[in-house]
């Protein structure tokens, strides 16, 4: 929890989040146009997005499951009957002048998200409500110095509105929220959550108060378009409602934008009340009426959750809170990971994932799709390590190999001849030979003068053996000798 700490004393922040999530459907809310992105200028319009007279909406039902979807991921309440609305309110990017949405009666009610900070502890934020509406269009004003030209591609786009209750009290645990809301979407494939490309957009509900007393006048920061901004706007809109309360000022309820080039959010228009957008049942629409045992049946289909997946990577695995939160923080990495952690050491394949896979992913600006070692090919290189073949040193060099080669581990192993020296006898020989030579250390260690001078020894054991000399089995040996 952030308190605010101001020139009268300390302010707490209180943040209720709207996001709308873009669903993934081929076809929009109320018409079959293609969703595609990065369509040409109202290619991907039909004529009911167009308002065109006489055109009435089709529900697609699609959409309708992948809410219902979300709703369960987000342990929430499934409402059977639900009522689409028209909330008036001029779009000048939505031809029918009119969103149809849905307000009294949402498809989903109440739920939670459980979200991970970075101190090591949770908290549950609460879900007011989810419902399905459609997006309006784009005004493009920097076509034409004149004119404003409209895209209708997105008009008619099929979007739900997760609304958060207001239990966020920092620009961390906002960005928590955003995560993981963004990471169950993409497990549950009802929204790829690209909020570059405006498929996640998220609207901020802040206000200040003194701790423990009522809550203070908010203000609703619009369309932010990404954690990082969201967060940014969050700081900035919060030191700006205590300055002006602490100057005598008064907070007015007010929509506002924010400048991320500048970090800061400016007035847009007074903010409005559900009575002005005059809502209303869309005549051309029946209510939505559900049937439990689809319900039911959706449920019993849904894949693996984040939270679930963390709970048995922990319990199954051994790994840590932190590292399991990280492998599951997008399906695909989980996925990977336990394929490389089939059969093997499930700690040493979380350690190589996280830190040498990851970090040549990263180096190569690469996602996982397009990585030239695969999931099966990195589990071969553990099984090496494991059945003492190599040493986890020349593992690494293996590695860098394969991702320039694409290579498989043991061909590489076989062409350079890295296998890793086992043979006693062979190691003993070339220790005698260095205890020989470097009579001074040998003394040093019997002597107790500095006893760490057997880690000098091993170094020149590996040097000499070119690093494939078995570790353990060159400490064994050395301390025998040593006498140590």
């Amino acid at each position: 929890m952030t308190m605010i700490e101001g020139s009268t004393g300390t302010w707490e922040v209180v943040i209720g989040l709207e996001v709308h999530a873009q669903v993934i459907s081929k076809a929009k809310l109320f018409s079959g146009a293609s969703t595609d992105f990065g369509g040409e200028p109202n290619s991907q319009v039909a004529n009911v997005d167009a308002a065109m007279p006489g055109m009435l909406p089709v529900l697609n039902g699609v959409c309708v499951e992948q809410a219902v979807k979300t709703g369960l991921g987000l342990n929430a309440e499934i409402n059977l009957h639900s009522v689409f609305e028209r909330k008036n309110y001029f779009y000048p990017d939505l031809p029918q002048g009119y969103q149809i949405s849905q307000y009294q009666e949402p498809v989903v009610g109440e739920g939670t998200v459980t979200i991970d900070l970075a101190d090591g502890s949770s908290r549950d934020i609460g879900i007011e409500r989810l419902h399905l509406e459609q997006d309006a269009g784009k005004s493009l004003h920097d076509q034409d110095p004149r004119r404003t030209y409209v895209d209708l591609n997105r008009s008619g786009i099929a979007l739900m509105e997760i609304v958060s209750k207001p239990d966020i009290r920092s620009a961390e645990e906002a960005g928590a929220y955003l995560r993981k809301l963004r990471t169950l979407l993409r497990y549950l494939g009802t929204c790829d959550g690209n909020m570059e490309e405006g498929s996640m957009r998220c609207d901020v509900n802040l206000s200040v108060r003194r701790p423990g007393e009522a809550l203070g006048t908010r203000t609703e920061t619009k369309n932010v378009n990404s954690v990082r901004f969201v967060q940014q706007a969050i700081e900035y809109e919060a030191r700006r409602q205590v300055e002006l309360l602490e100057e005598g000022g008064a907070v007015v309820q007010e929509t506002r934008l924010f400048d991320a080039n500048r970090g800061e959010s400016r007035s847009m228009r007074s903010k409005e009340e559900a009575h002005d957008y005059r809502y209303f049942p869309d005549p051309d629409l029946l209510p939505l009426e559900l049937d439990a045992d689809w319900v039911a049946e959706l449920r019993q289909g849904l894949p693996e959750l984040p939270d679930a997946k963390k709970a048995r990577f922990m319990a199954e695995y051994g790994l840590s809170a932190e590292d399991a939160a990280t492998l599951v923080g997008e399906r695909e990495t989980a996925d990977f990971y336990e394929r490389v952690a089939k059969g093997r050491d499930p700690k040493l394949a979380a350690n190589w994932v996280l830190t040498n896979y990851f970090g040549a992913l990263n180096a190569s600006r690469l996602g996982l799709a397009e990585a030239p070692v695969s999931a099966e090919q990195l589990g071969d290189l553990l099984g090496l390590i494991a059945d003492n073949t190599i040493s986890g040193r020349i593992a690494k060099d293996v590695f860098e190999e394969m991702w320039a080669s694409g290579k498989d581990a043991t061909a590489i192993v076989e062409e350079k001849g890295l296998k890793q020296i086992t043979d006693t006898g062979a190691i003993e020989g070339i220790i005698d030979d260095i205890i020989a030579k470097n009579l001074v250390q040998v003394e040093q260690y019997a002597g107790g003068e500095n006893p760490k001078v057997i880690g000098w020894f091993v170094g020149q054991v590996m040097k000499a053996t070119q690093g494939k000399a078995n570790p353990g089995v060159v400490n064994k040996l050395l301390k025998e000798k040593l006498g140590g």
